[in-house]
């Protein structure tokens, strides 16, 4: 019994999986970020592209 607490303290494996998790949030959060401020910016340029062309066809 004393073999299986020893080797229960020793394994790491759930420590490992927690750091690649949070580092996995912290990316995605990142990438969120990003691409909601490039959505924003990309809209206002498709805006500004259609009105040009709206206003070059009159």
């Amino acid at each position: 019994m004393k073999a299986i607490f020893k080797r229960f303290r020793k394994n790491e494996d759930g420590a490992t999986a927690i750091e690649y998790g949070l580092i996995a949030a912290l990316v995605a959060v990142a990438l969120i970020a990003a691409l909601t401020l490039l959505g924003t910016d990309l809209a206002a340029l498709f805006g500004t592209v259609s009105t040009e062309l709206q206003n070059a066809t009159k």
